[in-house]
């Protein structure tokens, strides 16, 4: 990222005192808590005098197709790696190991995607991560070429591991675009219409599982991964040449800014703990991703062997349009006056669902609990963005944003990296004896998955306890009341 030098610490002191952390942390969560926090955005690095609210808007749209087709080609190669492993070695711990492996590596990468989005320009940051992961497919390409796939889909060597983490590199490194979106709605688009912006981008999400839960299945059961693999070079390609079209004059400068380094872990803890209850926020959001692992684990298998690989694909894409059905929603109507309330009582809901939609294996139970569930997703994530945007100050929104992904991600691959092994090794086998058949069919009636529909009863149950219980804390009253507060107070000019 060579189109901006990093702001220099004596801009930082500026805001800091110097020392990397602010001042004094309380003043800045009262001024938070009296609406106040507009006035701690550097107002010469953004101006959004330069050109209407409308034309802005249009620049976002911009930025947003790029990241949808970005978003698409990644995910594309990522589902058909996950269909390509499970079909040839039949083994959920091979694919709970890859689903966590790239939520361990989001986890362990967000502060320094954080941190770069703080320090650079925003499409600096987009052109950046486009690249990388344009370099990174290719090598994956060459790599398929020169392995023998005997060699390359046999666990106990290492070059199928090499070649998926060069994948998942390319696909995690992608995630730094998502962070940099965030922070250009709060450049791009004005304070009352941030959370119908977020829902556009819960819509650009669902059309990301549509198109790959569709082609990736079609990909792999026609191309193979070789051939899938080219078409997801073609397509980063492409967006990675859109994207050097694009400008956004109104980032005069990076902001002034704090963060050092390339992994700005004690200032990524202040700005979020400088923020009163805003830790909390990253917790309740959280309780999502707990769950969210379980499906990493084990929605693939279950579908899998309830259908074909491109039958699957595309009944998941037909679930998948729940996604954009909860965008839509969200960008037409918003979150309501408290999005917290809100993001809770979505997460009490897809607890519901994820316990029952395998209690029977019925194909249209599953699709139309992942449809659902599906509604529900971007209600959590756009609530979360919402939030943030209102109260954090620009110039450290990346890091906030980069700690809140690592923090959440993490929850992801321990459920993950746990629950595949039990699955594989007692859960499945048991659910499919003699004995544990019968002892299961009461509940969850007869069928070659009711392991898995087990795992999701409990997962589901967990999830539903944890979101109440969340309600009833005294840390829910005071986030809800700040934010309230920070929308009532008139935006500093």
């Amino acid at each position: 990222m060579t189109e901006e030098e990093p702001v220099q610490p004596r801009a930082a002191a500026a805001y800091d005192g110097g020392a990397g952390l602010p001042a004094d942390p309380a003043a800045t969560a009262a001024s938070v808590e009296d609406g106040t926090a507009s006035s701690l955005a550097d107002p010469d690095a953004v101006d959004t005098t330069l050109r209407s609210p409308a034309q802005r808007s249009r620049t976002f749209m911009g930025i947003l197709v790029n990241t949808a087709l970005a978003n698409i080609t990644t995910s594309y190669l990522w589902f058909a790696l996950t269909f390509w492993v499970y079909l040839e070695t039949r083994n959920v711990i091979a694919t709970g190991v890859i689903g966590g492996a790239y939520m361990l590596l989001i986890a362990l990468s967000s502060i320094s995607f954080g941190t770069f989005v703080d320090r650079y320009r925003k499409l600096a940051v987009m052109r950046f991560a486009a690249g990388f992961t344009l370099v990174m497919f290719l090598l994956s390409g060459v790599m398929f070429l020169l392995t023998p796939e005997t060699s390359l889909v046999d666990l106990t060597q290492p070059w199928f591991w090499i070649f998926a983490v060069i994948i998942l590199t390319g696909a995690v490194v992608e995630n730094m675009r998502n962070i940099a979106l965030s922070t250009t709605v709060t450049i791009l688009i004005e304070p009352d219409r941030r959370a119908n912006a977020n829902g556009l981008v819960g819509m650009v999400q669902g059309l990301m599982f549509i198109v790959t839960s569709v082609l990736s299945g079609l990909s792999v059961g026609l191309l193979g991964i070789g051939g899938t693999i080219v078409v997801a070079l073609v397509l980063t390609a492409l967006a990675f040449a859109h994207l050097l079209t694009l400008r956004m004059p109104e980032e005069v400068r990076a902001a002034a800014t704090d963060a050092h380094g390339g992994f700005d872990l004690r200032g990524s803890i202040a700005a979020v703990l400088a923020i009163t209850g805003l830790f909390a926020l990253i917790l309740f959001s959280t309780f999502n991703n707990f769950i969210g692992g379980v499906y990493m684990a084990l929605m693939d298998p279950y579908g899998l062997e309830m259908f074909p690989v491109e039958l699957w694909g595309t009944y998941f894409a037909l679930g998948a349009t729940g996604f954009i059905v909860g965008g839509w929603l969200i960008s037409k109507f918003g979150l309501g006056r408290n999005p917290l309330r809100t993001m809770l009582i979505a997460v009490v809901l897809m607890g519901v669902l994820g316990a029952v939609f395998t209690l029977r294996e019925w194909a249209w139970l599953y699709i139309a609990g992942i449809w659902l569930y599906l509604v529900l997703v971007p209600f959590v994530e756009a609530a979360e963005q919402t939030v943030i945007q209102q109260v954090v100050p620009l110039q450290r929104q990346g890091r906030v944003f980069g700690f809140a992904m690592a923090f959440e991600s993490a929850a992801a691959p321990i459920t993950a990296f746990l629950i595949a092994p039990i699955a594989q090794v007692w859960i499945i086998p048991y659910a499919r004896s003699a004995e544990g058949a019968a002892q299961l069919a009461p509940l969850l009636g007869e069928g070659t998955s009711r392991g898995i529909a087990l795992v999701f009863l409990a997962a589901g149950i967990i999830m539903i306890v944890a979101a109440l219980l969340a309600f009833l804390t005294p840390v829910y009253r005071r986030v809800s009341a700040t934010y309230a507060r920070s929308t009532e107070a008139p935006e500093a000019s």
